[in-house]
C-alpha cells in the first residue's frame, strides 16, 4: 500500500513536539523559530511576534505565535469514538519516547494506531500485520529504529511487499485471472465467462433471403432493428417489441440491403433494381431515391451525410445525401460484386469486400483503392473494423476459403489467419471487450463468440438450420442478432454489460426470457 496516496490524519504528537525536528527546542532558541502546537484558536500568522526585548512571561501563560500550524490532540475526545482515553499523566513517559521516535510514529497498541488499521483491513488482517504490530510494540520499549524498517511502527508497512500476480492482476481486463489482495479487493472467479448458448428470443421473419450476397438486417443506435423481407422493410422496437412496416417496394422490386445512418433516424434501402433510397424512419417517409447503379445493391455503409453503396455492377458509389447529384464520386477497382462494405470508427477508411475475392481499402478521396488484399481465396463479405485498436480490420473468406484474416492498415501488414472450417458469413467487433464475433454457412451454419488476439473460442452457439447470413449488434454492445435462411431471427447475449462486464446477469436473460413471435 502506498502511503503517497492516503491523507489520514498524523499520529497523535506531545504538546510541545517539534515537526521539523524530534529533537526538544534548544532555550536558545528564539520564540518565533519555536513551532509548539498550540490551539487553533490561538493561532494566528497575522499576530506580530514577540521581540525579544520584551519581557518573557511565564512558561505556563506564555503564548507562541508562528505561521505554521501544529495541530494537537490534547482536546480530542475519544470517547466519541469508543476509544480509550488519552493517555495519564503517568504514561507521560511512554508518550515522550513515541514523541522523540526518529519516525514520529505511536506505538501499535495505541487507540489511533488501533483504529487505523481496522480502517485499513478490517476485522481480520493480512498475516504480516500482527507480526509487525508485534515487532512495533516489542521495539517500542527498546528505542527507536529507522523509518521503514521492519521494526517501525508505521501503519504503511503493514503490507510491505505485493504479490507479483496481484500487481498483474490490479492492471489486467476483466477476463483475466488473478489473486488480489486478501481482505481488501475481492477475488476473481478463475473460469471464462458464460454464454448462454441459446438465444432468449426468435423472431419468425417469412421471406427472408437465403443470399449470401445479401446483407438484409441492421441494428440502429437508437434501438431499432430493420429487417428486409421480400420486398418490403420491418421496423422492430427492441423495447417495445412494436412491428412497424416501413415500406414496400412492389411486385417488381426487392429488398438487398439495409443500413442505418450513425445517428439512427434515417435508413437506407438498396434494392434489386439498382436504386438506392433513403429514408426517415420516425416519420417513415422516402427522403431520396438515387438511380445510379446498374444493377443489384447489396452493401451499404453510412459515414455522417456520406452514404456508401457497393453493387454487383463492380462499382462503389459515395452519395452526400445534402446534395442533388445522385452521387458525388465512384470507386473502380472490383471485377465482381461488391458485398462487403464498412467505414472505419474514424471513418478515415472504407474497407470493401468482393466475389472476387479481394479485399480492398479506400481513404476518403480516392478513386481506386490504397491497399489491395488478395490473400483470400473465396468471396470477402465478412468485414470488422476493430473499435479497440486503430487500423485493425477483420475480413473473412467465404466456402472455398473459410479463415478469418486480420490486417494492420496503418503499416499494411497481414497479422493472422484462423482457419474456421467454416464459410464465414458475417464479423462484428464486441465494444465492450477485446472479443469478435463470427457467423457461418456452409457446413456447420455455427456462430463463434472469439477472444482477441489469442482467436481462442469463448463459445459456439448452434440453432440456425440454414447459412447464418446475417448479423447486427445491439446499440449496448451486449446482444446480437443473426438471420438465416431458416426465416428466423434469433437474439443471443455474448457479451458483458459497458459497465460491469458482468455475465451473471447475461445468464439470467438467456435462462428466463425466451420469448417466440413474428415480426410481420
Amino acid at each position: 500500500m502506498d502511503h503517497h496516496h492516503h491523507h489520514l490524519p498524523p499520529p497523535p504528537r506531545s504538546p510541545m513536539e517539534n515537526s521539523a525536528s524530534s529533537k526538544p527546542p534548544t532555550p536558545a532558541s528564539t520564540p518565533s523559530s519555536r513551532l509548539a502546537a498550540a490551539p487553533s484558536s490561538r493561532v494566528s500568522s497575522a499576530a506580530p511576534h514577540p521581540s525579544p526585548s520584551s519581557s518573557a512571561p511565564t512558561p505556563a501563560s506564555r503564548t507562541v505565535y508562528s505561521d505554521r500550524f501544529i495541530p494537537s490532540r490534547a482536546g480530542s475526545n475519544l470517547a466519541l469514538f469508543d476509544l480509550a482515553p488519552s493517555p495519564s499523566h503517568h504514561d507521560a513517559a511512554s508518550a515522550a519516547a513515541a514523541a522523540a521516535s526518529p519516525s514520529g510514529s505511536t506505538p501499535a497498541s495505541s487507540p489511533y494506531c488501533a483504529l487505523l488499521r481496522a480502517a485499513l483491513f478490517g476485522p481480520t488482517t493480512p498475516d504480516r500485520v500482527a507480526s509487525s504490530a508485534s515487532a512495533c510494540s516489542s521495539s517500542s520499549s527498546a528505542g527507536a529504529s529507522p523509518v521503514g524498517s521492519p521494526t517501525t511502527g508505521n501503519i504503511f508497512r503493514f503490507k510491505a511487499e505485493v504479490p507479483r500476480n496481484a500487481k498483474r492482476a490490479l492492471f489486467s481486463d476483466g477476463d483475466d485471472e488473478g489473486v488480489l489482495f486478501p481482505g481488501v479487493f475481492t477475488t476473481r472467479g478463475t473460469g471464462p465467462r458464460k454464454i448462454p448458448r441459446s438465444p432468449y428470443k426468435v423472431l419468425d421473419a417469412p421471406a427472408l433471403q437465403d443470399d449470401f450476397y445479401l446483407n438484409l438486417v441492421d441494428w440502429s443506435s437508437h434501438n431499432i432493428l430493420a429487417v428486409g423481407l421480400g420486398n418490403c422493410v420491418y421496423l422492430w422496437n427492441a423495447c417495445s417489441s412494436k412491428v412497424t412496416k416501413l415500406c414496400d417496394l412492389g411486385v417488381d422490386d426487392n429488398v438487398c440491403s439495409v443500413g442505418w445512418a450513425q445517428r439512427g433516424t434515417h435508413l437506407a434501402v438498396g434494392t434489386n433494381q439498382g436504386k438506392v433510397q433513403v429514408w426517415d424512419a420516425t416519420r417513415c417517409k422516402r427522403i431520396r431515391t438515387m438511380e445510379s447503379h446498374r444493377m443489384r445493391v447489396g452493401a451499404l455503409a453510412w459515414n455522417s451525410s456520406l452514404l456508401s453503396s457497393g453493387s454487383r455492377d463492380k462499382s462503389i458509389l459515395h452519395h452526400d445525401i445534402r446534395a442533388q447529384d445522385d452521387y458525388i464520386s465512384r470507386l473502380a477497382g472490383h471485377k465482381s460484386e461488391v458485398c462487403g462494405l464498412k467505414w472505419s470508427y474514424d471513418n478515415r477508411q472504407l474497407a470493401s469486400g468482393g466475389n472476387d475475392n479481394r479485399l480492398y481499402v479506400w481513404n476518403q478521396h480516392s478513386a481506386h483503392p490504397v491497399l489491395k488484399y488478395t490473400e483470400h481465396t473465396a468471396a470477402v463479405k465478412a468485414i470488422a473494423w476493430s473499435p479497440h485498436l486503430h487500423g485493425l480490420l477483420a475480413s473473412g473468406g467465404g466456402t472455398a476459403d473459410r479463415c478469418i484474416r486480420f490486417w494492420n492498415t496503418t503499416t499494411n501488414m497481414h497479422l493472422n489467419c484462423v482457419d474456421t472450417g467454416s464459410q464465414v458469413c458475417n464479423l462484428v467487433w464486441s465494444k465492450n471487450v477485446n472479443e469478435l464475433v463470427s457467423t457461418h454457412g456452409y457446413s456447420q451454419n455455427q456462430i463463434i463468440v472469439w477472444r482477441y488476439p489469442t482467436m481462442s473460442k469463448l463459445a459456439t452457439l448452434t440453432g440456425h438450420t440454414y447459412r447464418v447470413l446475417y448479423l447486427a449488434i445491439s446499440p449496448d454492445g451486449q446482444t446480437i442478432v443473426t438471420g438465416a435462411g431458416d426465416e428466423t431471427l434469433r437474439f443471443w447475449n455474448v457479451f458483458p454489460s459497458p459497465k460491469s462486464q458482468s455475465s451473471d446477469s447475461l445468464s439470467s436473460i438467456g435462462a428466463t426470457s425466451f420469448v417466440r413471435s413474428y415480426i410481420r
